[in-house]
Order: C-alpha cells, then structure tokens, then sequence
C-alpha cells in the first residue's frame, strides 16, 4: 500500500482536477471547437526561460492563431526550475493551473491521479500528425496502459560538454577513446591548479538537486531504488563507491567545486559539465567546445536519458482547445522545429544531419554521436511517484555528504533509513 503521506499528496491533486473538470467539460472530444472568436485563452507553464526557446514557442503559437479565431492569446510562463513541481501542483489543487504544462519526474504523480487528458485518440485523429512516427520506447515514460498522456518532446542523453580553452591553458587535451570519470577528474584537477577555475560540474545539482546526479551513479553500476521502487538502494557498494568519487574529487583532488562555489560552464568557469542537447542553445562562443557521450564508469560505456513532455491537465477550462493547440505544437513539421533544441521522439526526424540542420552550435557528427547512438541504450534517471517529499528528504541526509570528513557509506546507509517510508511498491 502507498504511504499516508503519499496518498494525501495525490489526494490533493486528485482533488484540485476534479473540483475544476467539473466545472470544465472534462476531456475533449473530436468535434470542432464550439468556442466563440476570441474567447480562449492558453497558458502553458514551462522551466525555461532561455529567450530562443519561448521566441519559438510564441512564433508557433502565433501561427496557430491565425487559422484559429476563437484563440485570444497564447502564454508561456517561465517558472523556476527548482521550484517548478511544487508551484504546478499548488496551482492544480487551488485552481489556477495552467491548461498545458512541461511535466518530468512529476509525470507519473498526474497521470496516477488522472490529472492529465489523454493524448492518444486526438492525436491520431489529427490530419498529418503521423502518430506512428513517434518512437514507443521514448513515450513509456508519459504512458500508461497504451494511453499516451503527454507528448515526450525532448528526449536527450546527458553529454560530456568540454571546455577546450580551459584544458589548452592547463596543457589537457581529451582523448575520447580514454575518456573516463577518473580522467575527468584528473584534467579537472590540472584546470583548477593552472587557472583557478572548476574541473567538472554536474549540470543543476548545486548540491540540492541530488537526483541529478544519475549522470554520474549510473556509470558504477548504481541505483536509487530497485525496479518495484519499494527498496532503497542508495547504500549499495556501488553507490558508496560513486559518492566516494565525488567526494574525493571535491576534497582530494579539488576537480570539482565544494558547496558554495559557483561554477557555470556556459559561462566559461569549468573546464567539464554533465547537460542535454538543449543546453548548448547557451554557448556564445566565447571559448572553443566540444560534445562527447559521457565518461566511461567502472561498468564501461552508459547513456542516461533526460526527458520533458508537454501535456494538458484536465483542470483547463478549455481541453478540447488546448489539446487541439498541442496536436499542432507537436506535429512533424513543428516538430522538427524545437528539434533545434530538443532532440525529438519521432524516429523520421532523429539523423545526426536532420537534427544539425536546425540546430546553430553543434554539428551532425556531434549531434550523431551524442544523441542519435546514445539514444537506443540510454536508461532514465529514477522516477517515483512523490519526487518533491523524496528529493527533500534525500537532501536533508545528504547535506551531511560534503564535509572533508564525511563518512560515506554511513551518510547513505542513512539516507536509505530517511527514504524507506517513502518507497513503495508500484
């Protein structure tokens, strides 16, 4: 049985759709819009606030306005990432949610709450949106039984992104046969000796988000939890082996940042960082880069897979037009478009040349070798229903984590303790 605390979180969302869906209509159907001219209005809550992502998001929007009167406005709101799952869930259960919305490792909570309009059937119905193009294996993760509940429009392996001003000056260069975490952390080390600046981040962990940090577990082997999700596996051999890497890196080998220092890669301050494809819409050529799959663990080769969907909730006082908006968002030829930023689910667009034809910073060789060859074996990151109770209490432990003398195993033998109530079986 799920826990009380789990429950009573579900219960509010579950709450939250259905006091509005009743006032709403429900899901849509197939009929056309009965809305009047300019008298709908969209909003899609999203985490970005990069300034070409929302341009393109409005100038598709745009587009679908003009053949669609009853449209008064399209919005995106940029909500911050750290906070996003807890601000989406807080605007579901008191009324204001958006109609359309980014999910991640929120997905599964709204789909178990029915809090999500079911994609399939409009979606296939829609003239030239090519539902079969879109390949399963990437839409598992939105699905449940066959039903597709949000269309998964980014699906990035994390990469390697490489700083090759920062190694020229340290005298490092990289050998991608020999790429592994213990060269990284070596040439990280020789970067922060000559220059000052960091060797290695992981992209959005800041020592808070710690369930991004599989980018780096997953190369020893590890898990968080066990495939049922009932069986914390924080305190594995693996896993103290990997954390014991990171903490040797911090406090021994000084290639990656401590707590407190900030090092952004995109701003020149690090030599490595762990990011998806959509990330390199920040590169502004002011240092020479490159790509690669990411270093090689203990284990040898992996990919981790990083994944956003676009869905509507069912609390949206206009489903049937917010569904109609997201069919056109997300057909092929739109598609194609966002795929300059996000690598794509449809199996006709994912060649190393197609996705460089509309992406400005890397190229098809990059792009080949990083997303369309990691793509197939790429694993997801540990998804759980509850993510925001798991992610704090898991914090809270961790804390302990970065300090010189920080015992390892006994810090997440604990964590384990911390999360036990939590996980319970699918």
């Amino acid at each position: 049985m799920k826990s009380a605390r789990k429950l009573a979180a579900l219960a509010t969302i579950a709450a939250g759709v259905l006091l509005v869906s009743a006032c709403s209509g429900g899901s849509p159907n197939a009929a056309p819009t009965s809305a009047a001219p300019g008298s709908v209005d969209l909003r899609m809550s999203v985490w970005t606030s990069d300034a070409k992502q929302l341009a393109l998001f409005t100038s598709i929007a745009d587009q679908y306005k003009t053949t669609h009167p009853e449209i008064k406005s399209i919005t995106f709101e940029s909500l911050p990432f750290a906070d996003y799952n807890t601000t989406l869930t807080t605007q579901v259960a008191g009324g204001n949610a958006p109609d359309l919305a980014w999910v991640g490792d929120i997905a599964k909570d709204l789909i178990v709450s029915d809090a999500m309009v079911p994609l399939t059937e409009p979606f296939k119905a829609t003239e030239g949106y090519d539902y079969g193009d879109i390949l399963p294996s990437v839409a598992k993760s939105f699905s449940q039984d066959d039903e597709l509940y949000a269309y998964p429009f980014s699906n990035s392996p994390f990469a390697l992104y490489v700083n090759k001003t920062l190694l020229a000056q340290a005298g490092q260069t990289v050998d991608p046969a020999n790429l592994t975490w213990d060269t990284v952390s070596k040439m990280g080390a020789a970067v922060n000796a000559q220059t000052g600046k960091a060797g290695f981040v992981i992209r959005d962990f800041n020592y808070s988000s710690w369930l991004t940090l599989p980018t780096v577990w997953t190369g020893w082997g590890a898990e968080a939890w066990n495939a049922a999700g009932d069986t914390c596996e924080m305190d594995s051999p693996q896993m103290v082996d990997a954390f014991q890497f990171l903490h040797d890196s911090i406090y021994v080998n000084k290639s990656m940042p401590g707590p407190g220092t900030t090092a952004d890669f995109f701003a020149g301050d690090s030599a490595f960082t762990t990011a998806q494809v959509s990330r390199a819409s920040l590169l502004d050529g002011s240092f020479d880069y490159d790509i690669y799959p990411l270093p090689k663990g203990p284990v040898g080769d992996y990919s981790v897979l990083g994944q956003a969907g676009m869905g509507v909730l069912q609390t949206s006082k206009h489903p049937q037009e917010a569904t109609d908006f997201l069919a056109f968002l997300t057909n092929p030829t739109n598609s194609a478009q966002l795929a300059q930023f996000f690598p794509p689910p449809r199996q006709s667009l994912l060649t190393g040349e197609k996705l460089a034809a509309v992406n400005t910073k890397l190229t098809a060789d990059q792009l080949q070798r990083v997303v369309v060859d990691e793509l197939p074996e790429a694993v997801s990151p540990p998804v759980h229903t509850g993510p925001a109770q798991i992610a704090q209490t898991g914090k809270t432990v961790l804390d302990r984590m970065w300090t010189p003398d920080a015992n390892v195993k006994e810090v997440l033998t604990d964590m384990c303790t911390a999360l036990k109530p939590l996980l319970t079986a699918e």
